[in-house]
């Protein structure tokens, strides 16, 4: 490990003097160690608990579970010891006043991925630090944030963070409260073959994503002449780290049942941290239309579609939705293969 600067220390020098930066440094520190005490329960399985256990559901359906709710106090309390004057949170409804001379505001999701907890697949913290500036510091587009990250619970316990110069992977030492600087400066290759999309809402997507898709599954045969892997986990921070590590392309896109003409995640808690950590490590992070940085927040908890990955793969994305595509055409291999052949006999 010699030679690998730790988190403490690449912040110390990243903040020098100035006192907003050392705020910040200290907002992650504690934030990262939040994160490792959420590693140790989750480590634990169900020795430390029925952590998959149903506690609520949310108003806008989503269910919270046992590790969603602990997730949220432990960082709650963590934040309130840092220099951050209002916190917002998947598992809060309202913004949550913390320090009143705070110069900082964090948008948190607590426990990404959740439906995992108990099928032992990764899943993760998203952090967004904003400047405590205006009226509703909570409420501010992408392009303000001072730092964003996550941290991912896996066979490996890792953050990725960037401070808006390049993007930086820390992985923890197993049994320690350390972070060690392993991967810096990384950047996702345009070398693209895989994409992470949940096909069972194929029949409730718009054509433009539909034909996306259809023409990654025709791979070599198709106009996009190569072939595709598809990868889901249902878990937003792995998807990240996998793309951030191999590259790739992750489309969550609005569709047409009710409730998700805009997608399912949440802009300022996971698409603004992601689309900032993503642009930082050479990426590209969209709606589908727009930059994600630059979309305007009315809510707490507003929704977008998003697009992330390598660059040239979310513009080809942005090429299907400017340019009108038919599904026709598409069929009949599709039909000569069987996908969508009758079982008529």
């Amino acid at each position: 490990m010699a030679g690998w600067a730790a988190l403490r220390q690449h912040l110390r020098e990243w903040a020098g003097k100035d006192p907003r930066k050392a705020g910040i440094a200290d907002t992650i520190l504690r934030i990262a160690g939040a994160g490792i005490g959420i590693a140790d329960i989750l480590a634990q399985g169900p020795l430390a608990g029925d952590l998959a256990r149903k506690r609520d559901d949310h108003e806008d359906g989503d269910t919270q579970k046992e590790l969603d709710f602990i997730a949220h106090q432990t960082l709650k309390k963590a934040l309130a010891e840092a220099p951050v004057a209002c916190m917002g949170s998947e598992e809060a409804k309202e913004a949550i006043a913390l320090n009143a001379n705070g110069l900082l505001a964090v948008n948190i999701d607590p426990l990404d991925g959740s439906s995992n907890i108990d099928a032992n697949l990764s899943i993760g913290t998203i952090f967004s630090i904003l400047p405590a500036e205006g009226r509703s510091p909570l409420l501010q587009p992408g392009r303000n944030q001072l730092a964003a990250g996550f941290i991912i619970y896996g066979p490996q316990t890792a953050m990725v963070l960037t401070l808006g110069h390049g993007t930086q992977m820390f992985w923890r030492v197993p049994g320690t409260d350390e972070f060690l600087l392993a991967r810096a400066n990384v950047q996702i290759t345009s070398a693209t073959q895989e994409y992470a999309i949940n096909s069972s809402n194929f029949r409730f997507w718009d054509d433009a994503i539909k034909a996306y898709v259809l023409d990654c599954k025709l791979g070599a045969d198709g106009p996009r002449k190569k072939n595709f892997n598809i990868r889901w986990h249902a878990s937003l921070v792995a998807e990240a780290f996998r793309i951030l590590m191999r590259g790739g392309i992750y489309l969550y896109p609005g569709d047409n049942r009710p409730g998700y003409a805009n997608g399912r995640l949440r802009l300022l808690y996971e698409a603004n941290p992601l689309a900032f950590i993503i642009e930082q490590a050479g990426g590209a992070c969209t709606d589908g239309r727009e930059r994600i940085l630059d979309i305007e927040p009315t809510s707490l908890h507003q929704r977008v579609p998003l697009v992330f990955g390598c660059k040239k793969e979310v513009e080809e994305v942005a090429h299907y939705y400017r340019e009108p595509h038919s599904l026709g055409n598409r069929s009949p291999l599709f039909r000569q293969r069987g996908l969508f052949r009758s079982m008529e006999t």
